[in-house]
């Protein structure tokens, strides 16, 4: 009788350890489950190269703390004291395929203080961005505003940065549409009244090839320039054409 107690505590203890251990593995899916990033390469005919991630951590079935960085530093940025933009926020999904994600992001550099070396909170960047993701239909809205903060030196500069596009999932790998985008410097802290300029307002196509299962993906955009003479004059900046080229992964 001893004998089969023992066995049968052996036993219990057995299955209680493998129950705790299936409870851990269950709990350690659930919470990675929770966690998701995208990550790309980037290239556009103003910025340069610049990689970008973006992540997401799940709060509830409908809103994800998010977090951002872009490193401008890879391409014109690197002229900008090694710009770089970090930032976190939050994401709600309005409804189905529609979500819309407020996030503030920190600039390092000397683009936005005027500075002529890089320091730490050089600017500040509120953004927003709107994603749609249907089963037939895609898009992006994105706006933010770069602000310069003062760090001794008062001629801050500041910018408006946007972009619409929207398209149509013609089949599972390829998807195609229109990109609207533009680049305005809005003045700063010792601008004249009539300083703003656009540097581009790009309008065109833009098709997208990405794993029906989830994961890789590219999408290459390409337009033209619709700013008039008088502010491309005015910018400094002449470029009749507009393209970008993004390569990325979503984990």
């Amino acid at each position: 009788m001893k004998n089969t107690f023992t066995k049968l505590g052996a036993t219990l203890m057995m299955v209680g350890l493998l129950s705790i251990s299936t409870l851990i593995q269950d709990a350690k899916a659930q919470e990675e489950s929770k966690f998701s990033m995208d990550a790309t390469l980037n290239s556009d005919i103003f910025f340069g190269f610049y990689p970008f991630f973006q992540g997401a951590y799940s709060i509830n079935d409908k809103t994800d703390f998010t977090f951002y960085g872009i490193l401008w530093s890879g391409g014109t940025g690197s002229g900008w004291g090694n710009w770089t933009e970090f930032g976190i926020g939050f994401s709600t999904e309005v409804s189905e395929g529609i979500s819309v994600t407020p996030q503030i992001g920190l600039l390092n550099g000397n683009l936005t203080s005027g500075l002529g070396v890089p320091v730490l909170g050089e600017g500040i960047v509120p953004n927003l961005t709107v994603g749609i993701d249907k089963t037939r239909f895609e898009g992006e809205i994105y706006l933010g505003y770069y602000y310069g903060l003062n760090h001794g030196n008062a001629s801050t500069l500041n910018f408006l940065h946007y972009w619409v596009n929207g398209g149509v999932k013609l089949t599972p790998l390829f998807s195609a549409g229109l990109h609207f985008e533009q680049l305005r410097f809005t003045g700063g802290s010792e601008t004249e009244p009539d300083a703003a300029y656009n540097y581009y307002v790009a309008l065109g196509p833009y098709i997208q090839f990405a794993d029906p299962k989830g994961g890789a993906f590219t999408r290459f955009t390409a337009g033209g320039d619709l700013r008039p003479e008088e502010m491309v004059t005015k910018s400094e900046w002449r470029q009749p054409s507009f393209f970008k080229l993004t390569v990325g992964y979503s984990f």
